[in-house]
């Protein structure tokens, strides 16, 4: 058996079609985590207290919760956890259509959509006002019954989230091994550095001198591009690439914490729990329950 015990499931999107819409009222979440080769949008309603995992990222939603996914390798759940409700629906759309610049999607009118899908593959969560905005289509859109209809208000749906404010990424990029990239060249260099050299010791004075600035500048710089502070960047690189590990692999965490640049186990392990509110061993055990492939 993998070693992960993830399931990969098989999408019911068949030959050409492009759409598959679930729309279903349940009373608890029971599908074990999982990836799949197709995008999907996934909206939960009445659901407070469920637990969203999303590569290495674990939140408790509230009543609304709405989350872009267009990694094929990005694992992802929704576990039942403390929610109590009787009366929750869950709308699940998988699509299956190219976003690259050499299709119409590349085209100037769905550049907001192309950059969305992009930022998505590390799962795209949005907020409350996004959720409201769409949310009569999303609620009508298992009942649109001629097929072109159904695909022009989805991508209407997807239109309207691409433009919208607040929207947040939510596995980090060494977890779900996706490249960096930044509008500024002196922070994507930096960026870059730290992604290949993240194991190692890092200075501030050895990363400013890669962007050309004096220490002080650079932290100020990186803040302002990033919106995080240099050392909370490095932390959630490691952090991200411990968390892969715990799921890839059998070494232990004392193996994982030394080779993701921790030079000590028990900080390692405080760290991980006041940033993914669980220790790397129950991190793991999250991904490894009874599992069937399918």
């Amino acid at each position: 058996m993998d070693e992960r015990r993830i399931i990969h499931e098989i999408t019911p999107l068949m030959g050409k079609d492009v759409l598959y819409i679930a729309d279903r009222k349940k009373k608890e979440f029971t599908y074990p985590i999982h990836n799949h080769e197709v995008c999907e949008l996934n909206f939960v309603e009445h659901a407070a207290g469920v637990r969203r995992i999303v590569g290495d990222s674990r939140e408790v939603i509230g009543d609304y919760d709405l989350v872009l996914i267009t990694s094929p390798d990005l694992e992802h759940v929704w576990e039942q956890h403390e929610c109590v409700s009787d009366n929750i629906r869950e709308i699940t759309v998988q699509f299956d259509f190219s976003f690259d610049a050499d299709t119409i999607f590349g085209r100037t009118p769905f550049l907001t959509m192309s950059r969305m899908m992009n930022e998505a593959r590390r799962g795209l969560a949005f907020p409350l006002e996004a959720i409201m905005k769409v949310y009569r289509m999303l609620d009508t859109l298992s009942s649109v019954k001629e097929g072109f209809y159904a695909v022009t208000q989805f991508l209407t749906v997807l239109y309207e989230l691409s433009k919208c404010d607040g929207a947040r990424p939510l596995a980090t990029s060494s977890f779900a091994k996706i490249a960096e990239e930044d509008d500024s060249r002196r922070v994507l260099k930096v960026k870059n550095f730290i992604s290949k050299n993240f194991r190692d010791e890092l200075r501030l004075n050895q990363l400013a001198d890669i962007a050309g600035m004096s220490p002080s500048a650079f932290s100020r710089f990186f803040k302002l591009h990033t919106g995080r502070n240099l050392t909370d960047y490095i932390i959630d690189t490691r952090l991200g690439s411990a968390s892969r590990m715990l799921v890839d692999t059998s070494q232990s965490v004392s193996e994982i914490c030394f080779k993701c640049g921790f030079n000590n186990l028990s900080n390692f392990n405080r760290i991980f729990k006041k940033k993914k509110g669980c220790s790397p061993t129950e991190f793991r055990e999250n991904f490894r329950k009874t599992r069937v492939v399918i």
